[in-house]
């Protein structure tokens, strides 16, 4: 049986807390070819004669483990199916007779490696540790179908929809969306073009109202940012945008770029009572040269809050920028929130709380009506 072919990208990512303000962080290296297009997902559920039952050989899983690097091999020729408590991977044998001795599975938390052994031929089918969600590997059983080999893959958290096997763009989009539950995105950082780019990128991805403040206060000034700087300088600039991020703070289902260049609202730590409305991704430009680097400069930047994107939800640190790959800086941005909001369930909703109760600026220790006190330290921002 000929290999199927794959196409196979690479990028590393980064992944760390904070205990006094919770974030996560993801440092990518444009890779040198574009993400993979979503595999097809089929939800047909074929039930066979059980020919040949095993179960693989696991390593231990360290789900705190804060170093990742993400690869994926993508064959697009299987179906996929999404069963609530466990999901099922149906993968083509092809014409030959294929042994369960010929067949090596192994999973492993994130992971998936499936090779067969084919005309004395190594031959992988689908290699990634990038699974859409966390599995428990042990309880992972594989067998022969007529010319399938099924893979059943037990789900640690049964209430989240896979939409697909692997984390792509396309699965992330559509799995985002059960997650967010319309809660608007802000996108922060030095640079205007980045956050422009990103944020239009996100907002096509999942159908969310791409908004720009750049434009909107450009409209509404008849001027550019830079005329306006000249005129007025940054401070009456970051007020205008704060303004215009106050009427934005009620909108459900957009993808906001902000200022950079630390002439906006959100390089100033007092302006940021209308950001918290939304989830906020600080994209960040560095000179680390690797992801644990990357980590500890993430770690120092929210340390030391002296700019105001230290207050963003999740940090995700650029080494160097091609607007080409825009889409993959959107995509780890998007992969870094859905690991933040799987860590706690309730964000979504107590972010539209707090736009209810009239984003007051006492994020995250919401007060009730009437029990604000925003000199109170535990009403003061995180």
């Amino acid at each position: 049986m000929a290999p199927t072919p794959t196409t196979t990208v690479t990028f590393t990512s980064t992944l760390c807390f904070n205990p006094h303000n919770p974030f996560k962080t993801a440092h990518i290296s444009p890779p040198k070819l574009p993400f993979p297009l979503s595999p097809i997902a089929s939800l047909s559920l074929k039930i066979g004669a059980l020919k040949s039952r095993n179960v693989s050989p696991f390593k231990r899983y360290n789900r705190f483990s804060c170093n990742c690097t993400f690869t994926a091999s993508t064959n697009t020729n299987y179906e996929f199916s999404d069963g609530y408590t466990e999901v099922e991977l149906r993968l083509p044998l092809g014409d030959q007779e294929v042994q369960s001795r010929d067949i090596f599975v192994d999973a492993d938390g994130t992971s998936l490696f499936v090779r067969i052994q084919s005309s004395g031929l190594p031959v992988t089918l689908i290699e990634t540790n990038a699974l859409f969600d966390r599995i428990k590997p042990a309880e992972t059983i594989w067998y022969i179908d007529d010319d399938q080999l099924v893979i059943n893959l037990k789900k640690q958290d049964p209430d989240l929809k896979w939409p697909d096997i692997m984390e792509s763009w396309e699965s992330l989009t559509a799995g985002a969306m059960q997650l967010l539950k319309g809660a608007s995105i802000y996108i922060v950082g030095d640079s205007t073009e980045i956050n422009q780019r990103v944020a239009r990128e996100l907002a096509v991805g999942l159908g969310y109202t791409p908004l720009d403040t750049k434009e909107l206060l450009e409209a509404v000034a008849q001027q550019t940012i830079d005329s306006l700087v000249l005129a007025e300088g940054s401070d009456s600039v970051a007020e205008s945008e704060s303004t215009i991020l106050e009427s934005l703070s009620s909108h459900v289902r957009t993808v906001v770029s902000t200022l950079g260049e630390k002439r906006g609202a959100a390089a100033r730590t007092d302006k940021w009572q209308h950001l918290y409305a939304g989830f906020t991704v600080w994209v960040s430009q560095t000179e680390a040269i690797d992801e644990d680097s990357a980590k500890e400069e993430a770690k120092r930047n929210v340390q030391d809050g002296s700019l105001g994107y230290s207050k963003a939800d999740v940090v995700v640190k650029l080494q160097g920028w091609d607007a080409a790959h825009a889409k993959n800086v959107a995509q780890a941005s998007l992969s870094v929130l859905k690991q933040l909001i799987l860590s706690d369930r309730k964000l979504p909703d107590k972010k539209s709380l707090y736009i209810r109760f009239g984003c007051r600026g006492d994020w995250p220790n919401i007060q009730p009506p009437g029990g604000f006190d925003p000199s109170s330290e535990a009403a003061s921002p995180a």
